[in-house]
């Protein structure tokens, strides 16, 4: 099942790469259709998965480079299975949204580089990576995918983006791939330590139960940690996000900070911690401290934006700091909250970004002063945008509400300054997202503003499924719970770690 979800997509981008040229109608039709078999199937296998059966499931292993002990290993636990589902869903919606995107991004001074066919296969090959890098279970292979899946954003970017592409581009890259050579050097570092145990290996079951020096531990630590804050981004490793997210056409943005940053903070759960949890607990007060700042920080960037791209991306930067936090609290409510917050994270501000590249496309412009009233003339999509953006400060009764309790909580049990100063993050939260709505969507309608068109049917269809899961995991998270926490679980046994005790003290008879 897995390597049908890696391999559809894959064969889908090499043929619609190869379409004769002109056939553009063809490409997106053709994309879309691959995107909905894999949407399909994925749901297939979520349905077909038993979160109290054995952690990794739809497991496949074979042989692929003997000599060095590389697998072709795939599998997924709870954790994955939620992030390859978010991937699934995102994927052909934004596959939709982006329908006119190919010819029109940059605009008139600043054409497209490459074909409307290409943008395309760009987008599936991407998604054939996405899934392959939350189903890998060689640590090899999870490199592999790791690398290759910064080629076809680095060319959505370069070739479609806005007037600054090619600098946010090159620096995208650049910043991936130091962070990528040094995951590399653990990676290679671990081989050698269990070759020198007697078993040269890359499989993560392997390896989880490998005994290292705590000393090489630490480098070795290090080594992912930093290529894992670097794709999350973590402070301070963040500054190519605001850039990549705010000159990517509106699809790519999506996924950017929908799906491609989630490889980090599941990196870091993942393999940080079961890999090397000596050296993951030496290091939490650092990674706390990185965290509360940048929970902090993006949100104090955010209200000074004056681009409504590269405000949704702060934002960005500090979620990813409450999901960090949730991670390296190691309780059972952080993490869970924290994988949850993965999800959550990528639907709510996977929909800030489709409705402001829509607002974009009308206007022209990505500056807030550029609106004014939109909700006057394009109810619906003022609408939308207004639970998106509530979602994203995590407002009762939507989906981000339950995730960020969880980590504030799970947190607050063991480390409770760091959750205290979390806290400031919900009011900055509320400040940047009611005041961008209320320059844009709110007060006299601009100019500019009041021959523009409400959402279309495809705009509907595509940011509609979005609003809805949105509303329901805020209403009823359970069976997305039910399928993290076993993984979580077994996270915690690995790093030996407990939920701290109550400490209340108990008077008289249990009521």
């Amino acid at each position: 099942m897995l390597t049908a979800l890696i391999a559809i997509p894959a064969i889908g981008a090499l043929l619609v790469a190869l379409l004769p040229k002109g056939k553009d109608a063809l490409a997106k039709r053709a994309a879309l259709v691959v995107t909905l078999i894999v949407a399909v199937l994925t749901v297939v296998m979520a349905l077909r998965f038993k979160a109290d059966g054995p952690r990794f499931q739809f497991t496949e292993k074979y042989w692929w480079i003997k000599q060095f002990g590389v697998h072709y290993a795939v599998g997924v636990d709870g954790v994955a299975l939620v992030l390859i589902v978010l991937s699934a869903i995102l994927v052909p919606l934004v596959v939709l949204a982006s329908w006119n995107d190919a010819e029109r991004s940059g605009g008139v001074d600043n054409p497209p580089k490459r074909s409307v066919k290409t943008y395309f296969a760009l987008l599936l090959s991407l998604e054939a990576m996405m899934i392959g890098v939350f189903a890998a279970t060689d640590i090899f292979l999870f490199y592999v995918f790791f690398e290759a899946m910064l080629f076809p954003v680095y060319f959505i970017i370069g070739s479609y983006g806005g007037p600054q592409r090619s600098y946010a581009a090159v620096k995208f890259l650049l910043y991936s791939l130091f962070g990528g050579l040094l995951m590399l050097a653990a990676v290679i570092g671990l081989y050698v330590v269990s070759a020198n145990a007697g078993h040269g290996t890359f499989l993560f079951d392997e390896l989880r139960n490998l005994h290292i020096a705590p000393t090489t531990a630490k480098w070795l630590f290090l080594g992912f940690f930093i290529a894992f804050a670097i794709k999350a981004p973590l402070v301070p490793f963040h500054t190519w996000l605001p850039d990549a997210a705010g000159q990517a056409p509106t699809g790519a943005a999506v996924l950017i900070v929908g799906v491609l940053d989630k490889v980090g903070t599941f990196g870091m759960l993942r393999f940080c911690l079961e890999l090397f949890p000596g050296a993951a607990k030496w290091f939490t007060p650092v990674v706390l401290t990185l965290s509360v700042v940048g929970i902090v920080y993006g949100a104090v960037l955010a209200i000074g934006q004056v681009d409504i791209k590269r405000l949704i991306a702060y934002t960005s930067i500090s979620h990813f700091g409450f999901i960090t936090l949730g991670i390296f609290a190691m309780t059972t409510q952080g993490q869970s909250g924290a994988t949850l917050y993965m999800v959550n994270h990528g639907f709510s501000t996977g929909a800030l970004f489709l409705l402001a590249g829509f607002m974009i496309t009308r206007r022209g412009s990505a500056r807030i002063d550029a609106y004014g009233g939109v909700q006057k003339v394009a109810p619906l999509l003022a609408g939308t945008f207004l639970v998106a953006g509530l979602s994203g400060l995590s407002l009762p009764g939507l989906s981000s509400f339950v995730s960020e309790f969880l980590v504030l909580v799970g947190t607050f049990t063991r480390y409770k300054v760091p959750a205290v100063i979390a806290t400031v993050g919900i009011i900055l939260a509320a400040v940047y997202i009611l005041w961008m709505y209320q320059r844009t969507m709110n007060g006299p309608t601009a100019e500019a503003v009041k021959g523009m068109s409400d959402l279309s049917k495809r705009e509907l269809i595509v940011i509609a499924p979005i609003i809805a899961i949105i509303v329901a995991l805020g209403f009823y998270p359970k069976p997305v719970l039910d399928v993290i926490n076993p993984s979580v679980k077994q996270t915690l046994v690995q790093v030996h770690q407990q939920d701290p005790k109550p400490t209340i003290a108990e008077k008289g008879s249990h009521q």
